[in-house]
């Protein structure tokens, strides 16, 4: 083969193999960091509230004759499992509450209504922040709580102190006090039904509640 014309050397191809085997090498090596970095990170935990610690208790002032008369019911055996981003939805059952064992046995044509929610409670928990919480330590958050009771549904902002009472077990209460608009509440078809059932035709402005339940690892 004879020399390339105006009598330059000839020239030298290079194999494509050895770049292509360099960046191959190096994406690898970038892959496998990143996997590295990612399985070092702490995996966002599923929590479930555990119904046999979890409950909601509330104050009833009935308005009778003879003067206010306060009735502390209770909901109890709270469930719902918190999604991904930890919103929560909470459905509130009349068979789950003291109703029942106050009224005893109720008519036939009443055992559907008791499984009825006669409100559901949504709100979002920053999972994450769970998950730092060292065992013992406990912080405040201001969430959004959202409650749907018939075709009516209304939020406001609920102070909620998260405790780390064990890596797997996480208790949430009240930060601070929340009573419920009792007129509104009673303007509420469901609930105007249940308040009747117990007597009350009347009942005062608020109706104090407290939260107490306990998250748990899924």
């Amino acid at each position: 083969m004879g020399l390339p014309p105006y009598g330059e050397p000839p020239v030298r191809l290079r194999s494509p193999a050895r770049p292509l085997n360099r960046r191959l090498t190096r994406s690898l090596a970038l892959g496998a960091a990143m996997f590295v970095m990612l399985a070092a990170l702490p995996a966002a935990a599923a929590w479930e509230l555990d119904p046999a610690h979890s409950r909601v208790a509330a104050t009833v002032v009935q308005i009778a004759p003879q003067g206010p008369i306060p009735h502390q019911h209770e909901v109890r055996r709270l469930t719902g499992a918190a999604e991904a981003d930890g919103t929560l939805r909470l459905p509130l059952r009349l068979a789950q509450s003291d109703v029942i064992e106050r009224l005893g046995p109720l008519p036939p044509w009443l055992s559907g209504f008791t499984e009825r929610p006669m409100a559901t409670l949504t709100t979002r928990f920053p999972p994450e922040r769970l998950e730092r919480l060292a065992v013992g330590e406990s912080l405040v958050e201001v969430l959004s709580l959202s409650v749907q009771t018939g075709n009516t549904t209304r939020s406001e902002p609920l102070a909620l102190r998260f405790t780390r009472e064990a890596p797997d077990r996480v208790r949430v209460t009240n930060a601070e006090r929340v009573a419920l608009d009792g007129q509104a509440l009673m303007a509420d078809p469901t609930l105007r039904s249940v308040m009747l059932l117990l007597g009350y035709e009347q009942i005062g402005d608020e109706v104090p509640v407290s939260l107490d339940a306990v998250l748990v690892r899924r």
